[in-house]
């Protein structure tokens, strides 16, 4: 999602951003407010470089790269540590999701190594370091944002993000509910609901709703850039879905396992939108089964139901719709943000 003006441009960003992440987890690790023991402090600084800088850092740069569009010049160096330590509160936020996730998921493998909770001597040790993971954000904006006019609102942003997010996920876990899988449940409108609430708020919204607070600009002015951007992500989420099943393994860098998983994923949705009874009962009969043959005779049914020419279409129609409200915004400095974002991921393969 962090544009770039050639790859000397992006390296440098990054190197900065993680010089950043570097001098604030110092000071969590100096954090006044507890009296660290060694063996404390050596366990939050493994447990931090696990689990916070692993990923591709995309929503984080993305407040960085939002930031200096709605400005429209360079940067000051103050302004690249604020908008970096912005952007590192939402790789945190990103963190302590991830982790409880995987936790409530009994995943394995997070970012090509195991779970934090998988590490040998973490264990449910695990649960609380989410905590404090999400602890350490009101810290850092504490500590650099407690002077700003839009404290207060950085505040309110990242606990409304939060709910959201939560509750996304609460929709998510009781729709596959171990044990009673049931297709029946999985519609559009729910597909939908756990999309826009679990991944669209944190991931596209909260970037640039940063960036317009640390502007100067109030949030309740840019209900339509938040509509724009939540469409965003729900495009963004149903290419993922796409690519879990089409995608190749090579470029996305993983083996989906959508179909194994039983996910509510947009292709099983469309699916069960177009089946006829005998299709039906092929995709009762097999979704959600960890055994090749069962997989390959829902890809089979996939691509029967030509859900490659439906997503085509989507996308389309998608690209569309968003060209069309990015381009009546009246900023010109807002619609430039929104064309970064569109542009990193319209027709992407991974």
């Amino acid at each position: 999602m962090a544009t770039s003006n050639g790859s000397s441009t992006t390296t440098d960003l990054k190197s900065s951003f993680l010089k950043v992440y570097s001098d604030l987890k110092s000071e969590l690790l100096h954090d006044p407010a507890f009296d660290f023991t060694d063996d404390a402090r050596q366990w939050i600084d493994k447990m931090l470089d696990y689990n916070v800088p692993g990923g591709k850092l995309n929503r984080g740069l993305s407040v960085v790269d939002s930031y200096r569009l709605l400005k429209g010049d360079d940067l000051t160096e103050e302004e690249i540590f604020l908008t970096s330590a912005l952007g590192w509160c939402i790789e945190w936020l990103q963190a302590y999701f991830l982790v409880l996730d995987d936790i409530m998921d009994g995943a394995h493998t997070r970012r090509g190594q195991p779970c934090w909770f998988r590490v040998e001597k973490v264990g449910m040790v695990a649960a609380n370091d989410g905590i404090l993971l999400r602890n350490h954000i009101p810290r850092i904006l504490k500590k650099h944002f407690r002077g700003k006019p839009y404290y207060v609102d950085l505040l309110d942003l990242f606990n409304e993000v939060e709910f959201q997010t939560a509750s996304g996920q609460m929709i998510d876990l009781i729709t596959t509910i171990e044990g009673e899988k049931d297709l029946s449940k999985y519609t559009l409108p729910v597909h939908r609901r756990i999309v826009q609430y679990k991944t669209a708020y944190y991931s596209f919204y909260l970037p640039v709703a940063c960036a317009l607070l640390m502007s100067g600009e109030n949030l309740d002015d840019h209900v339509n850039v938040k509509d724009v951007l939540i469409e965003m992500g729900t495009y963004f989420q149903v290419q993922d879905d796409y690519l879990d099943c089409f995608g190749s393994p090579k470029v996305i860098g993983k083996i989906g396992t959508d179909i194994e998983d039983f996910k509510c994923s947009w292709l099983v949705v469309q699916a069960l939108e177009l089946v006829n009874e005998d299709q039906k009962k092929l995709l009762y009969e097999n979704y959600g089964k960890a055994d090749s043959a069962c997989v390959e005779k829902v890809k089979r049914l996939y691509k029967d139901l030509d859900l490659e020419g439906v997503f085509a279409e989507y996308e389309r129609n998608s690209y569309e719709k968003l060209t069309s409200s990015i381009k009546v915004h009246p900023s010109k400095a807002v619609q430039a943000v929104l064309k970064s974002f569109l542009g990193k991921i319209y027709k992407r393969e991974k």
